[in-house]
């Protein structure tokens, strides 16, 4: 299925490089991925910018540590462990910390993870009050940056919880309902959702890799991939979707290949057309969602759903607003711009004149100046999705860098 593979995964494993006890290849491409972010700024590199997003990023660690809670260990809403999680991810990837091979965990981050672990429940489950699977997803991911044999129970626990978390409803073991496949908050949610989907599919996707090489495995036990995926293409704007969704239904040329947050329902509104039919609009954070589900599924780069996104994207990059929602989810936007854009392995996008643009050095510019003194950033023009807690939105900021960051 995959003939062009992507570069390891940079959100987790340079983490793995800290410690001597945990070694885990995460891809094919390991040791030329390696030199790749461990290498000096040389011909494709750029000092300055290198040394400005170590300063941002520097200052927005230093402003996340002074923020922990010195007793619980947890950062923000003790209920959500998901942003004690962002926080340690942050901490955890400062290049001062990820490029010095003798470097140790800050007290920070072992506090954070005993606060994460503190929240798993008796299902594997990692949460507090509801919103399941993105609590579990993220503190997966926070476990795992972690590289401790002694997370690993937890993380199999955590695993198989989200597996059991995937949607069938109607005929089991049969895709015959628009949300089988995907995968929800979980609780009163019944529904599936893109956003929660592709976090999930990012914590299993990686936790097979890290739990393979450790007493027992990942276990023979895994996701329906190849339903989840069918998930995702439904929720991606195309004559195939519309189809699927009735006759009241019609695609707009303009969001072709971009996605939206389930099949049928799109949070950047609706255009109706000029025989009455209904288009759902694509929008930014959804488009990098849906291009990540893809390639935690291994998705061959040239497949043509990939590429589709991957124009979509390129003809509506924004940094000033997530195209779609202006300011609404802003930051959510920023990370998954960059963590997409780097696994997927580009450099520069085609614009919609045909202008090309290096969307690293625009994002990091743009995280420069909304930097605010104290080191933290905030979304400035919208609370929706929590964009109104400093440690939320710091923590997305700062991973934003570090990606780009590793691929300079």
């Amino acid at each position: 299925m995959k003939t062009d593979t992507f570069p390891s995964p940079s959100f987790i494993r340079p983490f793995y490089a800290l410690t001597l006890c945990v070694v885990i290849s995460l891809s094919p491409d390991w040791s030329s991925a390696q030199k790749k972010i461990t290498s000096k700024p040389g011909a494709q590199g750029n000092l300055s910018l290198r040394l400005e997003i170590e300063h941002a990023i520097d200052k927005g660690v230093k402003w996340l540590k002074q923020h922990q809670n010195p007793e619980s260990g947890a950062w923000s809403e003790t209920d959500q462990p998901a942003l004690s999680a962002l926080a340690v991810a942050a901490i955890a990837g400062d290049p001062a910390l990820t490029d010095t091979p003798s470097a140790k965990f800050p007290d920070q981050i072992k506090k954070g993870l005993a606060f994460i672990i503190s929240k798993q429940k008796s299902d594997g489950g990692i949460y507090g009050k509801g919103l399941a699977t993105y609590n579990t997803s993220l503190s997966m991911m926070a476990l795992m940056q972690g590289a401790s044999s002694d997370n690993e129970a937890v993380i199999r626990a955590a695993r198989k919880f989200l597996i059991n978390q995937q949607s069938d409803f109607d005929a089991r073991g049969k895709t015959d309902n628009v949300f089988d496949g995907g995968i929800g908050y979980g609780g009163t949610y019944a529904h599936s959702d893109l956003s929660n989907t592709h976090l999930a599919l990012e914590a299993l996707h990686y936790s097979k890799q890290y739990l393979s090489d450790t007493a027992g495995g990942a276990g023979e036990f895994d996701l329906d991939w190849a339903a989840a995926i069918e998930f995702v293409e439904k929720c991606q704007n195309s004559e195939k979707t519309v189809k699927m969704l009735g006759d009241d239904y019609a695609l707009n040329e303009k969001d072709r290949g971009g996605f939206v947050y389930f099949p049928g329902d799109t949070k950047a509104g609706e255009i109706e057309t000029a025989d009455g039919k209904v288009s759902l609009r694509s929008y930014g954070s959804m488009g990098y969602a849906g291009m990540l589900s893809f390639i935690y599924a291994d998705m061959d780069k040239q497949d043509p759903r990939m590429q589709a996104a991957l124009t979509w994207l390129s003809q509506n990059f924004s940094i000033d607003e997530n195209p779609g929602l202006k300011s609404q989810g802003l930051y959510y936007y920023y990370h998954t711009m960059a963590k997409a854009l780097a696994l997927y392995g580009t450099d520069t996008l085609t614009l919609e004149d045909g202008s090309k643009i290096k969307w690293r050095e625009k994002l990091a510019l743009k995280l420069f100046d909304d930097q605010q003194r104290d080191g933290s950033w905030i979304n400035q023009g919208s609370k929706r999705w929590w964009e109104d807690d400093p440690v939320l939105v710091t923590a997305y900021a700062v991973l934003a860098l570090e990606h780009i960051h590793r691929g300079l």
